[in-house]
């Protein structure tokens, strides 16, 4: 029996109108608007490189025109509205899902990997380390890396050499034992969990059913439509045969569709699993805001770069991390989207002495060019980015 194809476009929207890119950016801002916005994006990926904005801030920068860093700061910090830990990567997260979090600090506990890793950075004295960076904190409160010395001799090797502390402040952070309260300079403030959201290790622990059916159910509800890979990898909290077998389950019970899905790249359609109400879906979802929009790279529209490719026709590397001399695009490369279109990408900084937000070069995808509404369009998602990001102009080559 054939599946029922979806096609490229309805595929696209939904991952658009559940990524938040649907939603119209403009009106009023403020915390609770924000909040609204992470939640419906499941989780904000954290960056911590600055050539332009921070990857969590931009993100959502690209989704309200009107959010301000310190809207973020106040559900963090002061409202204890969200908390930070690990998802594919480092990640702000709705605090009501935190009991789910408590399956992945018992996970790292049992890993031979993170047993592996703790060996080599905190050396043959790991529990004695851990014990005491832990009764510091249980003692004094709120405390940073920089609060403990290093007393290690000899030169440091690089970025990830660690002193063993702060190992055990990270150990103990992707545990449980303690959270994130706070950021200085970017720089993460660490106390213990209870003080930090009381409450939050009371009661039981979700069941394991539970934890499986929350992560494929609530994955599937931002995609749209998805395969067991990438319902497993949207909160890497579970292995891909668990994620494989619920949506045989769910489309038992009618919770989801097995179908076939169209791919904007022109390679054949793949078999995936959809919301049973997705033609619904795409029919009431908004048009796409008149507008171009500059993205992070680490938006979560583009994490999955295969999909990417198959939703959009677009290709795209995070170039930072690959070495100058092959780099196709530039350092810290921005994609544009231009309605539901992924239609080029921007090799931008922000040079702060002069306050100028400084475009190197534009590139537009195969068979776009710049005519002068496209230029328009791209004027006013770089002044309106400027303005956001406390640049107070921008500058570009023209075509």
């Amino acid at each position: 029996m054939s599946l029922p194809t979806l096609p490229a476009e309805a595929a696209r929207t939904l991952l658009l109108d559940g990524g938040g890119l649907l939603e119209d950016p403009g009106g009023r801002c403020g915390p609770a608007r924000v909040r609204k916005r992470i939640q419906g994006l499941g989780f904000v990926q954290v960056d911590s490189i600055n050539v332009l904005e921070r990857a969590h801030h931009q993100t959502l920068q690209s989704r309200l025109d009107g959010y301000r860093r310190e809207h973020l700061q106040r559900l963090l910090e002061k409202d204890r509205a969200l908390f930070e830990h690990w998802t594919h990567d480092a990640s702000i997260i709705p605090l009501e899902w935190f009991p789910y979090w408590r399956h992945r600090f018992a996970a790292v506990q049992r890993s031979p990997r993170f047993e592996r890793w703790m060996t080599r950075k905190l050396g043959p004295d790991a529990d004695r380390v851990i014990r005491r960076v832990a009764r510091r904190i249980d003692r004094e409160g709120p405390l940073m890396t920089r609060d403990f010395e290093d007393h290690r001799e000899g030169p440091r090797t690089g970025w990830w050499d660690w002193k063993p502390e702060r190992a055990a402040l990270e150990l103990l952070w992707r545990i449980g034992r303690i959270s994130i309260s706070g950021r200085r300079e970017f720089h993460k403030v660490y106390d213990r969990t209870d003080r930090v959201f009381p409450g939050a290790l009371s009661g039981r622990r979700p069941s394991a059913a539970a934890h499986r059916d929350w992560a494929c159910r609530e994955a599937l509800k931002r995609l749209g439509v998805a395969t067991p890979l990438e319902i497993a990898r949207f909160f890497e909290a579970i292995p891909v045969a668990e994620a494989r077998a619920w949506c045989q389950r769910a489309a038992r019970r009618g919770a989801c569709i097995a179908v076939e899905v169209a791919a904007a790249d022109g390679t054949d359609p793949r078999p995936a699993y959809a919301l049973p109400d997705w033609e619904r879906r795409v029919r009431r979802a908004p048009s796409p805001p008149d507008r171009m929009r500059i993205l992070s790279p680490f938006d979560p529209v583009l994490r999955d770069r295969e999909r990417a490719k198959r939703r959009f026709g677009f290709e795209f590397r995070i170039e930072c991390f690959v070495p100058a001399a092959k780099r196709r695009h530039g350092y810290y490369v921005t994609p544009l989207l231009d309605g539901d279109r992924l239609v080029g990408r921007l090799d931008p900084r922000f040079d702060r002495k002069r306050g100028v937000l400084s475009v190197q070069r534009v590139f537009w995808e195969d068979g776009i060019r710049e005519t002068r509404e496209r230029g328009r369009r791209l004027d006013e998602a770089l002044d309106r980015f400027a303005r956001q990001i406390g640049a107070t102009s921008f500058e570009r080559p023209r075509s």
